[in-house]
């Protein structure tokens, strides 16, 4: 008897409590996956669970029921316990009705139970929360151009990895990312066939089946984590088999659309569409055609929504895919307006700082862009792209990207999100850390990730609240208590303020042309122009403030200041880094887990104290060697040398920073790069080759200085004017000799009024201004030897000029080293803004130097071996340049 009772006893101990997990009959695969999870991890613990398939409570144990009853909102959800000790759920569509199995779950996980009187109901501010995977690469396949990476096992093994895939839908289930965007140049030649185009086809038929079976792994596992998956492309971009069968370029932005082409597209979507009719597309009208304009309003309304409409009637559908349109370099409001009558379900998305992030107080036209798409009354996506002045260091500040999402609803009117990696976008899944093994973006950049979707779930949560919270996360990263948590937190927030604010207030571009981390030339500081500054990053994407030259300039007339000044900026980022050092330092007693990591993340801390220390010393010099340009005065280039000296000797300290930690610093490593130095197949990607820039840029400023000292008047150097070189052109040209007094136009009488020295006597072609206007410029030629094209632009953006070479928008801008202007405001042609010149070099053989439409001079050939001098010739009037002093020419009537 005994015995017995000691048996029932033990069995009593043992035995498990029986959960019965209550889903309808016919439930979602979202509904199936998420009561999956919570069985799953019940289960582990003392716990006997199952799923009834039958929507029938079980009396003899308790149940988590989800209820009919619907909450507000979609993706909304309730968790209520009753009286019964079981636990209903409601939701407001599938989707709630995973998340609510999800925060379940992940209360189990948290308390090591099923918990008890639960009373929770949320939902998400957010329509959208996504974010974005590149299958492009660090450089160009041979043979091919920027964005053309067919999907092949060889071009990106990660993209067949089921199991990496998985790692990372989950990740974005955890933080609740409801969309995921793969973005490339031309993904259809790689994922359908079409039997009129069958030599379009990029991929062997071994690799055509491995892409569709992932892409259907992808799209279902997805799917059933509440994710919709987008697929982007470029326009107008063709596959290389399809360009070479038509004799035409994969990419040619200044072509107008042809049949073929568009033909090619329209049944290339409409098989998509067909084939994998629950994926989004994300469409960028603009980069790869010609950018703002009718074609743009043509190919989407003509083209892509016609094959979108032949894809669903192929089904025999009437749901209509959604389409992202991309605001980039096109009038998409305009592109709305027309499309909008044809198509309903359509987004908007355009970037929010740019391709960096900047600000969180975003204004300007680009303000207003934004609140026009918003306005539309369809869903507006903002987009955090690219990010290349964070590259490649930690970023982690909670605070700043909280108050950027409430920016997006604030200022932008928007509600959705779309999240680029934090870094190394054009290497994914790996990060830029030296390691014994690569470490990935999905482990390192955890924070970021968990960051961002934690306010696009929810933009307005209590600050100090959120200082507890993320305190108690990096502390657990880190296994150590929360005190030691805010110091790491502390760490982040001061770091995370330094990249913003150097770019916004002394950077050339919002662009990933520009890799902040790497450091500016003090030319690039006091001739911004010269470099193709992008003035909008200072007019909406920063607060008001000054340029370096506008405070300079103001303080020689001594006129107040306006906003965020240069050195209030270089002070603030020395004290964010000096901060940023004493948080980390105070943390390092505290860490007992993940050492190797958190070693990487101390090492990042000073690393933006040096370059932070960098900058500001080498603002501090450009705005006395600016004062100089004003005054003549030698001993104002005295006072800056010093701090052009310490900038070097930061440089050096984050050199060897940096040296054993990374591999590079910029993850775009082709001749898109522009700033601080052209990168042209991976060269300046990393700190120690732009050192031996800045300290030759040094040494001519010592030199230069060293020679105004010892002459009393520097001597005119004369001026080699270049030299024209022999081509034969395709058509009849006429010509006219570049003077001054020369008619630059056949159909105009305007005249040069003034030119730089350099281009005088070259053989320019005297183009009809109307028809550049009307159809642009093409002009064909053969060359023996390679030469350089010497091309003018007006100094202004305007319909009737052609638009500058601009990396902004044009990813092709730099195809023949001719996004920078070699001789600034170097031709003035009356009642017509300045004229800056450009060099588009080509090789030997046939060519065709390609303008879009507008106005620009042709103003001749000459070798490409001739060595072009990078100056302002300052014909603009607002005066003389002082970019020799780090030997570029010499200079006249200095005051000693």
């Amino acid at each position: 008897m005994m015995f017995s009772l000691l048996l029932n006893s033990a069995i009593a101990k043992t035995a498990k409590e029986k959960i019965n997990v209550v889903i309808p009959a016919q439930a979602s695969s979202r509904v199936i996956f998420g009561a999956t999870q919570l069985v799953k991890h019940l289960n582990q613990l003392d716990y006997q669970a199952q799923i009834a398939k039958n929507n029938k409570p079980n009396a003899r144990a308790k149940n988590i029921i989800l209820t009919n009853q619907k909450t507000n909102g979609k993706e909304s959800y309730a968790i209520v316990s009753d009286a019964k000790g079981n636990i209903n759920l409601a939701s407001g569509d599938e989707s709630g009705a995973l998340y609510a199995f999800i925060t379940l779950t992940e209360q189990v996980k948290a308390q090591g139970k099923l918990p008890e009187n639960l009373q929770i109901k949320d939902k998400p501010e957010m329509v959208l929360r996504g974010t974005a995977i590149g299958l492009q690469k660090p450089d160009y396949l041979p043979g091919r151009d920027v964005y053309e990476y067919p999907y092949t096992p060889e071009t990106f093994p990660w993209f067949y990895d089921k199991q990496q895939w998985i790692a990372y839908l989950d990740m974005m289930l955890a933080n609740r990312y409801n969309s995921l965007y793969l973005w490339n140049g031309h993904p259809f030649s790689s994922l359908v066939k079409l039997k009129e185009y069958p030599y379009a086809l990029e991929v062997d038929e071994a690799t055509f089946k491995k892409n569709e079976e992932i892409f259907k792994f992808l799209t279902e596992e997805a799917d059933k984590r509440g994710i919709w998956v987008i697929q982007m492309f470029y326009n107008i971009l063709i596959p290389k088999p399809f360009a070479e069968k038509h004799g035409l370029k994969t990419q040619d932005r200044n072509r107008p659309i042809i049949p073929v082409i568009a033909d090619y597209t329209q049944k290339s979507i409409a098989a998509f569409v067909q084939k994998y009719p629950n994926v989004g597309l994300l469409v960028t009208l603009g980069e790869a055609m010609e950018g703002v304009g009718q074609d743009d309003i043509n190919w989407f309304t003509k083209t892509i929504i016609p094959g979108v409409q032949d894809g669903l009637k192929a089904l025999g559908s009437k749901t209509e895919p959604p389409i992202v349109l991309r605001a980039h370099d096109s009038d998409a409001p305009a592109v709305m307006k027309a499309a909008l009558p044809l198509y309903k379900n359509l987004y908007t998305m355009a970037k929010y700082n740019g391709e960096a992030l900047t600000t969180y107080t975003p204004r300007g036209k680009w303000a207003d862009l934004h609140r026009s798409l918003s306005r539309i009354g369809t869903v507006h996506v903002q987009n955090v792209h690219i990010l290349a002045n964070l590259e490649p260091f930690r970023y982690g500040s909670a605070d700043f990207i909280q108050k950027s999402v409430q920016a997006m609803h604030y200022v932008y009117e928007a509600n959705a999100l779309h999240l680029y990696p934090q870094a190394s976008y054009w290497d994914w899944p790996y990060t830029a850390d030296k390691a014994p093994n690569r470490l990935m973006q999905l482990d390192r950049d955890w924070i970021w990730y968990k960051a961002w979707a934690r306010y696009a779930w929810d933009s307005k949560r209590e600050r100090s609240a959120e200082i507890a919270y993320w305190s108690k996360e990096l502390g657990a990263k880190y296994g150590a208590n929360q005190e030691t948590g805010k110091h790491i937190l502390d760490a982040y927030e001061e770091s995370g303020e330094i990249s913003p604010k150097l770019l916004r207030r002394f950077g050339i571009t919002d662009g990933n042309r520009q890799t902040l981390t790497l450091g500016m030339l003090t030319t690039q500081f006091i001739n911004p122009f010269r470099y193709g500054v992008f003035t909008l990053m200072y007019e909406s994407e920063a607060p008001e403030g000054e340029m370096i030259i506008d405070y300079a300039e103001k303080e020689w007339k001594k006129q107040g200041h306006i906003g965020e000044t240069p050195v209030q900026v270089a002070k603030e980022v020395v004290e964010h880094g000096r901060k940023a050092i004493a948080a980390i330092e105070k943390a390092k007693a505290g860490v007992k887990a993940n050492q190797d990591e958190f070693d990487r993340l101390l090492n990042d801390m000073y690393c933006y104290d040096a370059m932070a220390n960098f900058y500001a010393d080498k603002v501090t010099a450009a705005l006395w060697i600016l004062k100089f340009k004003y005054s003549n005065d030698v001993k104002d280039l005295d006072q800056a040398l010093p701090f052009l000296e310490s900038s070097v000797q930061h440089y050096q300290k984050l050199v060897k920073l940096t040296e054993n930690h990374y591999l590079y610093a910029n993850s775009m490593q082709t001749k898109q790069r522009k700033i601080p130095m052209r990168g042209v197949d991976k060269t300046f990607i990393h700190w120690k080759e732009v050192l031996p820039v800045f300290e030759t840029e040094l040494k001519n400023f010592k030199h230069s200085i060293d020679s105004l000292k010892s002459t009393k008047t520097a001597s005119n150097i004369a001026v080699k004017a270049y030299e024209n070189a022999v081509v034969k052109f395709q058509d009849k040209q006429l010509y006219y000799t570049v003077k001054e007094q020369a008619k630059a136009f056949a159909d105009e009488d305007l005249k040069i009024k003034a030119l730089t020295p350099e281009l005088i006597g070259l053989n320019a072609l005297q183009l009809s201004a109307e028809a550049q206007i009307k159809n642009g410029t093409q002009i064909t030629f053969t060359n023996a030897k390679p030469v350089t094209v010497l091309v003018g632009f007006f100094n202004k953006k305007d319909a009737q000029f052609s638009p500058t070479p601009e990396l902004e928008t044009d990813a092709s801008a730099n195809n023949y080293g001719q996004a920078e202007s070699k001789i600034s405001n170097a031709i003035i042609i009356e009642n017509y803004p300045a004229i800056n010149v450009h060099a588009y070099t080509f090789p030997a053989g046939k060519n065709t130097l390609s303008l879009a439409k507008g106005k620009a001079l042709v103003l001749g050939f000459i070798d490409a071996n001739q060595k072009i001098k990078i100056f302002d010739a300052g014909l603009n009037g607002n005066g003389r340049d002082i970019d020799w002093l780090f030997g570029y020419y010499a200079p006249t009537d200095v005051k000693l």
